[in-house]
């Protein structure tokens, strides 16, 4: 059944990710913000401010300094039920109590004793890692959940890692790890980065061991010495070097070195923040200024290709891992995956709308007196926001054009000019209270049709137009089968749907659950026109190109044939075949669907030039490798992931 959240369908979310780094003793905090949990309490606002970016699963991880052999110095929890992240707070919060419970004989003003709490409960250390899933492929598993941990009776070989990110080259990292003599569990990019990172951890303490050994120091000496000296830029410019995907990766070693590895074109965001208390890491800017209270500028970008490495002796450092390439971050970030809070986010978005304006007059004839405008869902409501301010412009240029012909004199019809609005109203509203439990087909699909109560009277039946933006339409079925049937009880001569990103023509595999070409509405417009002007050879050719690339042993030099199959039209031919293919033969209304142009992407986003899944310019070789497997696999009828 199509997801009943979004006015087209829903695309899965970004992970997110969370660190908190203290860099005071812990009853500094203590004295000053008045809670021997502040690292605890800023943890939780970090994730919870982040929950739009994984609500499937969520993790959190603490790391606590010298503590004794024998005890305990990491704690992990991950859930996977509907609320994660209150589920892993609520455990994390009792479970402290019950040890004040067990252990001070339920006093609790050991809950004001950061050292004591420290000895005794769990999440009381100095370095917190979180993480928000938001599942791609396989089962919803606690397994699947991050951070993932990779333990070893040597404090400096235990590794916590968590990310958001996927791999291009699973197969090819898999291989590698057979070659250094591992017995993988899994083929799946997570265990490949764990085992990876983790085996180059493990030769990075057999070197300084033997190093140290040579040097007459005993055991426990070079246990000491390795903590101090461990190089975490190597161990990671080792381990990332054949990575192929897009990657914000953040890792606890068990000694308390911690860092944040971002893939060498930015696609995956990181920010993170310093001062002389805390390091703080997050996915968005705008939650570790919501959480620490500091403006915009002191938020910083991790640096692409680069690590945030923080030593336990507090040192931090800005380390180049791999070499940066072009700058290609992810542009459904700003579109759709953030918060809109964040200040450049919020203007860009209404940039979106603002540059749709002269598609959407055209579209109309500029009759904007016989057109009302609205927004489904309410994720596009600040593109919304942008489009009614270019359409009022227009209707101000107009204005004045109106009263030069007037007679200034004229009170009455310079009063009734200046009245005139842009007709904005709030056609649909989604009934959150409405659950789909029925299963079979006929009667569900009735169901999702009310979905929405729309407002009626907002629209002149026959009369008027009614244009409706949304963030994007990737696959159509929810258009289709519901929104379209239920804004035409409304009456309007022409529904105009506007999606404020371009066209979604190939698979994303850097982390967004879109992979299967077949379902994307685009691609299926344009081989319904190669069919329709006998092109079908075109369709064999993109097959056999596909496939001879795949079979090339040069898999570093990949091609995207796949943009062959969208070269023989024209963007507005393509969306006018998905408009007849959305249009349900039952309603009265014409549809007409406007996308964002790639230019107009660009000029709103400057700074976000990932346009991978618009435009088939893959950042990686991976990535081209993984579209012409997808096309290949529509074309043999295999349903299944390309990477």
């Amino acid at each position: 059944m199509p997801p009943l959240n979004s006015m087209s369908d829903q695309i899965k979310h970004e992970c997110g990710i969370a660190l908190i780094r203290l860099l005071k003793p812990l009853d500094f905090y203590r004295e000053k913000y008045g809670t021997s949990f502040y690292g605890l309490n800023k943890m939780y606002l970090l994730m919870e401010k982040q929950h739009n970016r994984g609500q499937d699963g969520a993790g959190l991880a603490n790391i606590k300094f010298d503590v004794k052999p024998g005890n305990r110095y990491i704690s992990r929890h991950r859930s996977n039920s509907n609320k994660p992240i209150q589920d892993i707070f609520d455990h994390v919060y009792g479970g402290i109590k019950q040890r004040v419970k067990e252990r001070a004989a339920g006093d609790e003003s050991m809950l004001d004793n950061p050292e004591w709490l420290k000895s005794n409960a769990p999440f009381t250390g100095e370095v917190f890692l979180g993480h928000l899933r938001y599942g791609t492929y396989g089962q919803n598993s606690i397994e699947a959940c991050h951070p993932f941990l990779r333990q070893n009776n040597w404090m400096t070989r235990n590794l916590v890692l968590a990310g958001n990110f996927n791999m291009t080259n699973v197969d090819e990292q898999f291989d590698l790890l057979l070659s250094l003599g591992q017995h993988p569990k899994k083929k799946a990019d997570t265990v490949t980065v764990l085992e990876k990172i983790g085996h180059f951890l493990d030769e990075e303490n057999e070197t300084l061991f033997a190093k140290y050994k040579r040097l007459g120091y005993e055991n426990m000496e070079i246990t000491s010495m390795i903590s101090k000296n461990m190089d975490i830029r190597n161990i990671l410019v080792r381990a990332a070097e054949d990575f192929d995907g897009g990657y914000a990766m953040a890792g606890m070693i068990g000694n308390g070195d911690a860092f944040v590895l971002r893939d060498p074109n930015g696609i995956r965001p990181a920010f993170y923040y310093k001062d002389d208390e805390v390091v703080v890491v997050a996915s968005e800017r705008p939650v570790i200024q919501t959480a620490f209270n500091v403006s915009h500028e002191l938020v910083h970008e991790v640096d692409p290709g680069h690590a945030l490495i923080i030593k336990k002796n507090g040192e931090v450092s800005m380390d180049m891992i791999r070499q940066p390439g072009e700058k290609k971050s992810c542009s459904f970030e700003r579109i759709y995956f953030s918060r809109g809070s964040d200040l450049d986010i919020y203007r860009e978005r209404m940039e979106l709308g603002r540059t749709l304006v002269p598609h959407i007059l055209r579209s109309i004839g500029s009759d904007m007196k016989n057109t009302v405008f609205s927004f489904i869902p309410n994720t596009a409501e600040v593109s919304y926001y942008g489009m009614l301010k270019g359409l009022e412009e227009v209707h101000n240029d107009r204005k004045l054009e109106d009263i030069a012909k007037i007679d200034a004199s004229d009170k009455e019809a310079l009063r009734k000019i200046l009245s005139e609005r842009v007709r904005a109203e709030k056609v649909a509203i989604k009934d959150a209270k409405l659950r789909t439990f029925i299963t079979q087909d006929s009667d569900r699909n009735d169901l999702v049709a009310h979905v929405y109560d729309i407002t009626y009277g907002t629209v002149i039946k026959g009369e008027d137009n009614l244009v409706i933006i949304d963030d994007s339409i990737v696959r159509g079925t929810t258009l289709k089968q519901s929104i379209l049937r239920i804004l035409d009880r409304l009456g309007p001569k022409k529904i105009v749907v506007v999606s404020s990103a371009p066209q979604i023509r190939y698979p994303d595999c850097y982390g967004i659950d879109m992979s299967l070409l077949q379902d994307f509405v685009a691609f299926q417009a344009a081989i319904a026109l190669l069919k329709e002007h006998g092109k079908e050879q075109v369709i064999k050719d993109v097959y056999d190109m596909c496939l001879k690339e795949l079979e090339s042993s040069n898999s570093h030099n990949q091609h995207n044939h796949v943009q062959k199959i969208y070269d023989q039209f024209t963007d507005e031919e393509i969306s006018n075949k998905i408009a007849d293919l959305l249009r349900p033969a039952d309603i009265n209304a014409e549809v007409e669907i406007i996308y964002q142009t790639l230019d107009g992407l660009h000029k709103a986003c400057p700074g976000h030039t990932g346009d991978w899944y618009f435009s088939g310019n893959y950042p990686t070789t991976g990535g081209n490798r993984v579209v012409n497997r997808a096309f290949v696999n529509y074309f043999e009828g295999k349903r299944v992931r390309a990477y």
